[in-house]
């Protein structure tokens, strides 16, 4: 079957590998449909490593996808063959504390599919993985959409930490897909302003059709001192989606005494720097997202009953055979794209 390795520091191609077979009985064998290419395969396709993960050529890379199952182990109950699915790439073991605690994102033997050393990357024709991290779709949600059903689920869980935002002010540092999954779960909490900067205009103008409150551009103006112009007592949570230690250093001159910092974003090495001056005379509180946690269901259920509308986000296709063009055109942020998608 063909499979996608990265060779290089931004080299990707096009290889042939034996097709996978089951192993255990709760497996299931995919047919990859579609693959989303994700801000952290970026990190791995343009520095070889996200921290301390470091990629060791060639690797396999991708985790956002959706499928058809095609053959399932004895024991796995869940799906059939022929069924549309979306995966959670996150392998938990189900046995340990923190799976034990309802924190399966945090199991402690968790292995994530198209990390350095830890479980193959979906983009490949086939893939095997285990029957619990696929999630049955129904006919009216694309293949495209159940590949955004990953991402999406990370800004449904990121938008569930602060617990109720009724009435309070949002800032999102970054709107790129992740910021804008965000900013659409977020909407659906009835916060009372919601202010979203990027670099880019085209995202900009998602976020405002996605329904933020206002728009800024940091290249263009001081977003900290515009925003706090409108909100002089300063911002009750603020989501920082871009992984920079520019917008990690904007969230806290935005939050109010006692506000709360929410990190989504990946940077692309193991440290930032934080203020802890103004960290301490506010005392602000930190929240970090881990991916998602058990909100892969729930976010299936958002699109398919319109509640959200996740399409515009999708941005431009790409097929297999052009998948390097589909990483070329995300890493350098050209063309206006947003979320890429290659069709296998």
């Amino acid at each position: 079957m063909k499979t996608a390795f990265i060779t290089g520091k931004c080299k990707i191609e096009i290889g042939e590998e034996a097709m996978p077979e089951l192993g255990l009985a709760t497996d299931v064998l995919l047919k990859v449909e579609t693959v989303g290419v994700c801000g952290s395969d970026i990190h791995y396709y343009k520095e070889g490593r996200i921290g301390t993960q470091i990629m060791k050529y060639p690797a396999t890379i991708g985790h956002e996808c959706a499928g058809t199952i095609v053959a399932v182990g004895a024991e796995a109950k869940n799906v059939t063959p022929g069924q549309k699915v979306a995966v959670d790439p996150a392998i938990f073991c189900g046995e340990c504390d923190q799976c034990l605690a309802g924190r399966s994102h945090t199991c402690r033997n968790l292995i994530f599919m198209g990390n350095p050393g830890e479980a193959p990357g979906v983009l490949c024709e086939y893939i095997v993985l285990p029957a619990k991290n696929c999630y049955p779709i129904p006919d009216s949600m694309t293949f495209d959409q159940g590949a955004i059903v990953e991402p999406f689920s990370i800004g449904n869980y990121a938008a569930s930490l602060p617990g109720s935002v009724e009435e309070k002010t949002i800032t999102i540092l970054g709107s790129g897909p992740i910021g804008l999954s965000t900013l659409l779960n977020l909407k659906l909490k009835n916060p009372s302003k919601i202010f979203v900067t990027d670099l880019f205009e085209n995202r900009l103008n998602m976020a405002k059709l996605s329904g933020a409150h206002w728009t800024g551009m940091p290249t263009r103006q001081n977003v900290v001192s515009e925003i706090l112009m409108q909100e002089p007592l300063g911002i009750d949570f603020v989501f920082e989606c871009a992984g920079e230690q520019e917008t990690l250093d904007q969230a806290i001159d935005l939050l109010k005494p006692g506000g709360t910092l929410i990190i989504v974003g990946i940077p692309a090495g193991n440290r930032v720097n934080l203020s802890i001056d103004k960290m301490r005379r506010k005392e602000l509180r930190i929240l970090n997202v881990r991916r998602q946690n058990e909100s892969v269901q729930s976010t299936i259920d958002l699109i398919t009953t319109n509640k959200v509308n996740i399409d515009p986000i999708i941005t431009h296709h790409f097929a297999f055979n052009k998948v390097a063009d589909a990483f070329n055109l995300v890493a350098n942020y050209k063309d206006g794209v947003i979320k890429a998608i290659v069709n296998l």
